[in-house]
């Protein structure tokens, strides 16, 4: 990872965009919010989890890019030190739903591990080329997760 901890805004700055771009996805009925992948562009989702500890559907805005007929994401929490809840969640049921601009799927999460992990995070650099000065700002190592459609 890199030495070099580049520009993130304030937590409260990351923390109210999230929450903007969950209200303007939920007040505009799904119009506005969602991005599809493309090129070195990566897209926009809605996740949905079942809470590890309430059992009540936890939603969160997601960046993604494909990778044949999985989705690939990162565990991270706005850059922060704690893993983020919905990932929690994940790790406790890896059932969850998952919207994009191409439909609602019923998805299965689990962290890359190995060479796999390495392949897809290779892919984020190429999308993101701050990704490593940002991702060395965490104590731990940032979960690459895939999202596999659950009837395959």
């Amino acid at each position: 990872m890199a030495s070099d901890k580049g520009f993130l805004p304030p937590r409260w700055v990351v923390t109210s965009a999230w929450k903007i771009h969950r209200a303007l996805y939920r007040w505009s009925g799904g119009r506005f919010g969602l991005r599809a992948a493309k090129g070195d562009n990566y897209g926009m989702g809605q996740l949905t989890t079942i809470g590890r500890k309430s059992g009540q559907e936890r939603s969160i805005m997601f960046g993604y890019y494909h990778d044949g007929d999985d989705v690939v994401t990162m565990a991270m929490n706005g850059w922060g030190a704690p893993e983020p809840a919905w990932w929690l969640n994940l790790q406790a049921n890896p059932r969850a739903t998952m919207t994009t601009v191409d439909g609602t799927v019923e998805v299965i999460g689990r962290a890359a591990v190995g060479e796999e992990r390495e392949r897809l995070w290779e892919r984020w650099r190429e999308i993101d080329k701050e990704l490593d000065s940002w991702s060395s700002r965490r104590p731990t190592e940032t979960a690459v997760v895939i999202l596999s459609p659950a009837d395959s």
